[in-house]
């Protein structure tokens, strides 16, 4: 990939229209959280991807600084929770899509509360993605790019459409400075956990280092303006959505279309809505596929270092790609999407498979801002990751990375702040929200799928230690 694709891939990873709804449903406030997640979570994650890709420069991302920095098991164990963070994310951001197709035609509207319909939508789609992954990046990036292009066009439709609908009818939400101060209530903190983890994903193309042109120059400039991009994205489009319809008909599933359907009526413009679903969409399946070629990475090369069967560290014979990775992460997803669906309503199977994402992805983003705060003490690179000497030459690169390596306390600070941050989502996440009809159940879900994954990657790891050793 190079830089071109670089940014939109860091854009179709690091925005999600679903986001922007849910934001919505919280009134003005989530502005203010917008801003907080993007200062504590974005920048000490985008600083400390830069600064750690340039001392460790190798396919793997943060499986390889955690190895580094707290040893093989460690370095599995959080590569393998981000591997598994992306099963439960799957089946959550197709049904996302799967209910913006619905806006497609009136007739279409009775699946909405059919569980089915979500089932064969997003068993259809990963299917898809899958093997266009497992037939190569260069063909599955199409994908990616197609993703982040699509997401403008929704994104422009509502924020034209907002100042609109405020020109004609005023705007639909108070934004008295009241309003802005964010509320300690159960609904709203959980709100808190979901916009954290909606700036994740600028760690993502680090796990495919080796496929980047000109890493050490690409990825930190790819970053920064992503980085503007993604917080420009998500807070101005709340803000037109606030503008166009009440915060309380906003919804998590389906609220950025809702909003453009409401706003369309109301100025008898037809056509708009079905014409912005399908670009919803685009960039909901182009972000799943992109999660799914950077994750699939992790037990590639996990495969190559003997802590999972060597078939996962092999190759395509015929397109170079770690197919059984690939496929082994559209099967789980699979899977995912009817564990999360058992026992509960399309609403309730929705939010369960967010928050288990939620608890299950802030694991190994713990251990990578524990090992940004660890490898301080680490002053020259392992021999097997040195860089080139063309790397290190890039004056440009030294430019943005300079700041984080005059100083270890600069660097301590950036990832004691996203520590904090993410174990701060991961405890909000536990919390049932208030308008779940079965409490016990939901927990029985979060709490157990957690462990159970935990669990297996403990057993995983010592399997392949146990095999290699004999």
């Amino acid at each position: 990939m190079g830089f071109r694709d670089l940014v939109l891939f860091y854009v179709v990873t690091g925005i999600s229209l679903r986001w922007i709804a849910t934001a919505a449903g919280h009134g003005p406030s989530s502005l203010v959280i917008w801003f907080l997640a993007w200062l504590l979570l974005y920048i000490p994650l985008a600083l400390s991807v830069i600064h750690l890709s340039s001392r460790y420069p190798a396919e793997g991302g943060f499986y390889v600084w955690t190895k580094i920095a707290f040893g093989e098991q460690a370095g599995f164990l959080s590569a393998w929770m981000y591997w598994v963070s992306n099963l439960p994310y799957f089946p959550a951001v197709l049904y996302f899509a799967g209910s913006n197709v619905l806006f497609l035609h009136p007739a279409l509207h009775r699946y909405a509360q059919k569980p089915a319909y979500f089932v064969a939508f997003s068993v259809f789609i990963l299917t898809g993605l899958t093997l266009l992954n497992i037939l190569g990046l260069n063909l599955a990036k199409w994908a990616h790019n197609l993703g982040a292009i699509a997401m403008w066009i929704p994104a422009v439709i509502i924020v034209v459409l907002g100042f609109v609908a405020w020109r004609h009818f005023g705007s639909a939400t108070s934004f008295a400075p009241r309003n802005f101060l964010p509320t300690a209530r159960v609904q709203d903190m959980l709100f808190w956990s979901i916009v954290i983890f909606s700036f994740i994903g600028c760690e993502s193309a680090s796990l495919m280092a080796e496929e980047i042109k000109d890493a050490r120059r690409n990825i930190p400039r790819a970053l920064l303006l992503a980085g503007v991009t993604v917080a420009l994205c998500y807070m101005l489009g709340t803000f037109c959505v606030l503008l166009a319809i009440p915060s309380a008909e906003s919804s998590n599933l389906d609220g950025l279309a809702q909003a453009i359907a409401h706003t369309t009526s109301r100025l008898h413009l037809g056509g708009i809505t079905q014409f912005a679903a399908i670009f919803i969409v685009i960039s909901n399946i182009g972000a799943a596929g992109a999660y799914l070629a950077a994750a699939a990475r992790l037990p590639f090369v996990a495969g190559l270092d003997g802590h999972l069967p060597a078939a996962f560290g092999k190759l395509h014979p015929r397109y170079k790609t770690p197919w059984v990775s690939v496929l082994a992460q559209g099967l789980f997803g699979i899977l995912f999407v009817f564990l999360g669906q058992a026992g509960a309503s399309v609403a309730n199977a929705y939010n369960i498979l967010v928050a288990i994402a939620v608890v299950i992805t802030m694991v190994p983003f713990m251990f990578l801002f524990a090992s940004m705060i660890r490898l301080q003490n680490r002053t020259r690179f392992p021999d097997q990751l040195a860089p080139n000497s063309a790397s290190d030459s890039s004056t440009s690169f030294t430019s943005f990375t300079s700041f984080t390596s005059s100083t270890s306390f600069t660097s301590r600070l950036l990832g004691l702040i996203g520590f904090a941050t993410a174990a701060f989502a991961t405890f909000l996440s536990l919390i049932p929200p208030p308008e779940e009809p079965h409490k016990l159940l939901y927990l029985a879900k979060l709490l157990g799928s957690t462990a159970a994954l935990i669990a297996l990657g403990f057993f995983l790891f010592h399997l392949g230690k146990r095999r290699n050793s004999q």
